[in-house]
């Protein structure tokens, strides 16, 4: 493009370039004109949490301002700030300070989860439709389809996209995209963390009606095991199976599993990875130590 006489050269600014939002240029808007974003995974909670953010804007007002886009109704969008708006109508504010721009559907999605995927404390359910949402529109845009890994040259999938902004890795998103497959009452006991991750996932690959039936003998017989639901997997696709026939297989497995042998460490073996000196405290301790960590690599 030719430059024009005496054109002024602007610099882009770091805030510009790291997509910070310039707080100058926010309008106040009523909030009563702001809706929340369709089919928005994080939850508003009036919980502790919340009543501390009230109390926090009614003495000091709104230092962040949100974020929305327009819509041709005259009203917006929630963005980014879903929490902020709740707690300013509990504060009682009538307006609050916005940032409106404009944006695709997919372009508002992706702002959306960036915007709340880093917060403090997120349900594994929240993360899980979030990455879902966010994964779907990257793909509807091709977004980055052209880049690739700098370890092996290979092209990068939305997942690694996901990844790389949000700091899991490709199978960590996998993981939680496969949770959206669970039935509203097995996602809850894994956002209570009754239900371990990698065991979600595992119950996410049966069709519904098995996974009701799962969570009614759950709900009645404690927590299955993995060995039951290993027994389980080679009928994920007999969509024949009964009720019956499926708590006839969890039984059966149950009483082998419980038939276990008693695993037994010698002292030579133990002595190849501890000091004369430890106890047999210490030894305990650190073997459990290593085994938890173990655990929480699988779960994780």
């Amino acid at each position: 493009m030719a430059k024009r006489p005496g054109q002024k050269i602007t610099m882009t600014s770091i805030d510009e370039l790291l997509c910070v939002p310039d707080t100058e240029g926010t309008i106040d808007i009523d909030v009563e004109a702001i809706y929340p974003f369709e089919n928005h995974p994080f939850k508003v909670l009036d919980d502790e949490r919340m009543e501390e953010l009230t109390e926090s804007i009614r003495a000091n007002g709104i230092f962040t301002p949100v974020l929305v886009r327009p819509d041709d109704e005259g009203t917006y969008e929630m963005i980014s700030g879903h929490r902020r708006l709740r707690a300013a109508k509990r504060a009682g504010l009538r307006k609050i300070p916005a940032i409106i721009k404009e944006m695709t559907d997919d372009e508002a999605t992706i702002a959306m989860v960036d915007g709340n995927i880093q917060r403090e404390e997120i349900l594994p359910s929240e993360k899980a439709f979030a990455f879902k949402m966010k994964l779907d529109a990257i793909k509807r845009q091709g977004k980055r389809s052209d880049l690739t890994s700098a370890h092996n040259e290979r092209r990068l999938e939305a997942a690694d996209i996901v990844g790389e902004e949000s700091g899991c890795s490709h199978a960590q998103v996998r993981r939680y995209v496969r949770l959206t497959e669970l039935i509203p009452k097995l996602l809850d006991m894994v956002d209570e963390k009754r239900l371990a991750l990698a065991m979600a996932v595992e119950l996410s690959y049966f069709n519904r009606n098995v996974q009701q039936w799962l969570y009614e003998y759950i709900k009645e017989n404690g927590m299955i095991k993995q060995e039951q639901i290993m027994e389980l997997r080679q009928y994920r696709e007999d969509k024949s199976m009964t009720q019956e026939q499926l708590i006839g297989i969890l039984v059966k497995s149950r009483s082998t599993t419980e038939k276990r042998k008693k695993i037994t460490i010698t002292e030579r073996k133990l002595n190849k990875y501890f000091p004369a000196y430890y106890s047999q405290t210490e030894i305990e301790r650190v073997i459990v130590g290593l085994l938890e960590q173990w655990k929480a690599e699988q779960e994780a």
